[in-house]
């Protein structure tokens, strides 16, 4: 019984996270599937590349909120099932994991930036600020949005761990869960990373083609 509870939590975060708004915001404002122009990446980027950008900022609220509830729900009402910190960064991991390969969209998900934000806001408040402090400063000078993403995901567990005994008091299990996020998304990035090297990555707020 002690497992039982952390892994229905972990299997209710994952199904949350398998709800791709970039797919479901697009289709209810009439837009086209982002999965079929630009990356074909259905995240908030992409959507923006449809020429809205209130879709864009629906999109990404949601991506983020996907990522940040199942963490605030064990931190709220774990406690009486004995569910901790493990199960949190649990939580965060299977929602992210619901995001790449969502049950619900036939496993062809997004890149993740957004909901491991949602995540990291949700573990470490002041650390999700920081390092979406760090995308939006990468974002500006350089205008590639999976650039910035890639170096905040490197740069978040760094965060965590030098901050450790000054802001928060860090977790294992949470760190584990940034490393394996920050991991698996720089994976998902592996095409930019191959147009960031031949000059040829599309810049924030290109239009679709």
């Amino acid at each position: 019984m002690n497992m039982l509870w952390p892994l229905l939590a972990a299997l209710a975060a994952y199904l949350i996270g398998s709800l791709s708004f970039a797919v479901i915001v697009s289709r209810a404002m009439g837009l086209s599937d982002p999965r079929t122009y630009g990356s074909k990446n259905p995240g908030a980027t992409n959507v923006l590349r449809s020429g809205s950008k209130a879709a864009a900022i629906v999109t990404l609220l949601l991506d983020a909120f996907k990522g940040w509830l199942p963490v605030m729900l064990v931190k709220w009402f774990g406690a009486a099932y004995g569910l901790g910190e493990g199960t949190q960064a649990l939580v965060g991991v299977a929602a992210f994991l619901g995001h790449l390969w969502p049950v619900f969209f036939r496993f062809e998900g997004g890149k993740g930036v957004a909901t491991a934000a949602g995540v990291l806001l949700a573990l470490e408040p002041w650390l999700g600020v920081a390092v979406l402090a760090t995308w939006l400063i990468i974002a500006f000078f350089f205008r590639y949005s999976s650039l910035a993403s890639m170096v905040a995901a490197l740069f978040a567990p760094a965060y965590y761990l030098l901050v450790d005994g000054v802001v928060w008091q860090a977790s294992g299990a949470k760190a584990l869960a940034m490393v394996v996020m920050g991991i698996l998304l720089i994976y998902r990035h592996r095409e930019n990373i191959n147009r960031l090297v031949a000059g040829t990555e599309s810049k924030i707020g290109s239009k679709k083609k």
